[in-house]
């Protein structure tokens, strides 16, 4: 998450961004005198600093993505339990191999679905106890709930089709 908010303040660094800087640094490098210290504020121009726009090249992308990773018991409550759409969760691990493989397959079959369900990942080694509150006990497991119940699950790896169904499915049609 990090590392995208840095990416795109760079890559939002405007082109009057670049020539404010380079103003700034002729007019300090003219003078006789250099300390940084004694450079005002407002001629800085940070590097980091949030930029006013976005650049028309990048697409406007919506603040709600097709998956969210659970923070917290109170999170997984209000965003999966009192959730109006169906959702799946991804009970995933750092270390898992298949895990690192299915996570994207399933982004996007749930993206195919355009909003009609949403996707949780829950890391079982941040969150172990969600992960023995649904009895996960092998990663990667599926778990569709819908209304607060568990509906359907799943554990391990499934091709495109299956996983496409199994969406189908959860969500009714």
């Amino acid at each position: 998450m990090a590392h995208r908010l840095l990416v795109r303040r760079i890559w939002t660094f405007s082109t009057k961004d670049i020539r404010c800087l380079q103003a700034s640094t002729a007019a300090t490098a003219s003078s006789s005198s250099y300390s940084p210290s004694l450079q005002s504020a407002t001629s800085r121009v940070s590097f980091l600093a949030p930029s006013r726009s976005l650049p028309r090249s990048l697409p406007h992308t919506s603040s709600r993505g097709v998956s969210f990773n659970v923070q917290d018991q109170e999170d997984f409550t209000d965003r999966v339990i009192n959730s109006d759409l169906p959702v799946l969760v991804d009970f995933h691990a750092q270390w898992c191999g298949p895990c690192k493989i299915l996570g994207p397959r399933l982004e996007k079959a749930i993206a195919k679905q355009k909003g009609r369900v949403a996707m949780a990942k829950v890391d079982i080694d941040d969150h172990t106890d969600l992960a023995i509150e649904y009895g996960v006990s092998a990663v990667p497991t599926v778990i569709a709930i819908r209304g607060g119940d568990v509906v359907d699950h799943f554990v391990g790896i499934k091709d495109d089709d299956e996983l496409d169904s199994f969406v189908s499915k959860v969500i009714g049609q």
